[in-house]
């Protein structure tokens, strides 16, 4: 297991990536309500790759585990610390939790198997993991302006049912809707507002981005301003800006757990 300079473990250094992290990446509370719904009636929920503490349930006994010093440094004081540790080598003992949860992480863990199984080992109930499914990737409108972004993100997530499969059945399958004004700045939640893409922060809070070489990102960057200042794009994407919600790759995967 790669493990960079701050702990960061997997296949991305946010010592590098992740300083604008809080900033950009604030928990939309719409989002938020379905992941609070998927954990039912527990309370004490283990929150894997907890990053800032974007998306943990402020009314639960929350343990943060993030192996990213730089993360960990961003976590607002109401929230409880991190943990440093790595998803495949949980410091908890069996059964430890009542849930777990963990959004945007799943595709960066360095052994999925492994992590999912030691998740399982120390969870009762329910696991719900907020991820991309990569057959859907390609469907955004950045795939005719960028595809390299969405080629790198459909390489690292791995296949709705590879994960299913990993949970064990049942599993729930949801369909996460991406609103207008999201309020978290991943990738798809700029449908309707191409402009954050010339935003280099906003870009660089996404880890696929840091994966593209720097000159295809500066010919994209160019491109899209210009057909944002010639009128290009609106005339044949400017419908996003008034469509109240996207439904594009995100899936809310949810595991019943031991229950």
């Amino acid at each position: 297991m790669v493990r960079f300079d701050d702990g960061s473990a997997g296949d991305v250094n946010y010592q590098a990536i992740g300083t604008q992290y809080a900033k950009f990446r604030r928990p939309d509370p719409r989002i938020a309500r379905m992941i609070r719904e998927a954990l039912g009636d527990a309370r004490t929920v283990l929150n894997v790759g907890a990053g800032a503490g974007s998306y943990e349930p402020t009314d639960l006994d929350v343990t943060p585990v993030e192996p990213s010093a730089t993360m960990r440094a961003q976590r607002p004081s109401c929230l409880p610390p991190a943990v440093d540790a790595v998803v495949e080598h949980l410091p908890f003992k069996d059964d430890s939790f009542d849930a777990a949860m963990g959004t945007f992480t799943i595709h960066q863990w360095s052994d999925l198997t492994a992590g999912c199984a030691e998740v399982r080992r120390v969870t009762r109930g329910p696991i719900a993991f907020m991820t991309a499914d990569p057959e859907d990737l390609h469907r955004f409108w950045l795939n005719d302006y960028l595809p390299d972004v969405l080629d790198v993100e459909a390489t690292r997530y791995p296949t709705i049912a590879y994960l299913r499969q990993l949970l064990g059945e049942p599993v729930r399958v949801l369909t996460v809707p991406i609103p207008l004004d999201c309020t978290d700045g991943f990738t798809e939640a700029y449908y309707g507002r191409p402009e954050a893409f010339l935003d280099a922060n906003a870009r660089g809070v996404n880890s696929s981005w840091s994966f593209v070489p720097d000159d295809v990102i500066d010919r994209f960057v160019q491109h899209l301003r210009d057909d944002l200042a010639s009128g290009a794009w609106d005339q044949k994407y400017g419908h996003w800006r008034t469509t109240d919600v996207y439904e594009g790759s995100l899936r809310l995967v949810v595991g019943s757990g031991k229950s």
